[in-house]
């Protein structure tokens, strides 16, 4: 399995489009290095789990793909456009086609919910405000949000709902590709739960790409198509989860076989 993060081929290539593509991709923080000379495809219509250690920089790659931290070296394409070194109207068109939702939802404190969700609206697109407001309000529907919570500030709302506002924004201009950081945590069991069914069900509606950092063992059984794990600086293996159980690696064996990852697998089995 090591190395299966390389370009696919023949067949397999001519039947997946890979929207994400690194290659050789090196991040380093002073003396730090977090990747080195990393490789990683994203294929369309995928839900990709990204997981690893602490230290790993899981949320490290996931900021560099989408533009908030430069590289040391290496190469990013996403759906067709070098992102690091393309022409910059390239670069501001390709972002509109990505949504990110971070771990802590970093909505904006001083706007309500559908505020918050109307913001890349009234920058990217040139619309009316009244059809803006709609599918600002479809926007929160869609999340599974109640009419309600669109006049709330994100300090009125639950963690559940933060989240789920942060998703809506991210869903603000109908991206391809959605970035999610963590999604799970600070989530009881049932919140997460119902979170990891509304990405299911939007990535199938919406034919999403779906890009997700996560330690969460049920999300992992639950959703992903692919689990990339992060190690030694590089993807070390990619691959659906149930072969990562063969992966002869210290963290991998602790990781997908432990008690936790049983009763993971116990629960989607029972479903």
């Amino acid at each position: 399995m090591d190395g299966a993060a390389n370009p696919a081929t023949g067949q397999e290539a001519d039947a997946r489009e890979a929207v994400i593509r690194v290659r050789g991709l090196v991040n380093r923080f002073g003396s730090q290095v977090v990747h080195e000379n990393l490789d990683l495809d994203v294929w369309r219509g995928e839900v990709l789990g990204i997981v690893g250690g602490s230290g790993t920089g899981k949320s490290v790659l996931l900021r560099t793909i989408v533009g908030l931290n430069k590289p040391a070296a290496g190469s990013i394409e996403v759906l067709g456009v070098d992102v690091l070194n393309g022409r910059e109207e390239e670069r501001r068109s390709v972002e509109k086609r990505w949504g990110v939702a971070f771990q802590d939802g970093a909505l904006f404190s001083s706007l309500t919910v559908l505020q918050n969700v109307l913001a890349p609206m009234r920058e990217q697109l040139k619309i009316s405000p009244t059809l803006m407001k709609s599918l600002g309000e479809l926007k929160i529907s869609l999340v599974g949000l109640p009419a309600y919570a669109g006049s709330k500030f994100p300090s009125e709302l639950s963690g559940g709902m933060r989240k789920r506002a942060a998703l809506a924004r991210a869903l603000a201009l109908d991206p391809e590709i959605v970035f999610l950081d963590e999604p799970t945590a600070g989530l009881d069991p049932i919140g997460a739960a119902a979170y990891d069914d509304l990405i299911g069900e939007l990535q199938h509606a919406l034919g999403l790409t779906v890009f997700m950092v996560t330690h969460d063992l049920d999300s992992l059984y639950a959703i992903c198509d692919r689990i990339a794990v992060l190690a030694e600086k590089k993807v070390l293996v990619e691959g659906p989860i149930e072969d990562m159980t063969s992966v002869d690696h210290p963290w991998v064996q602790e990781y997908f076989t432990g008690p936790r990852a049983r009763a993971a697998q116990d629960k989607k089995k029972g479903e």
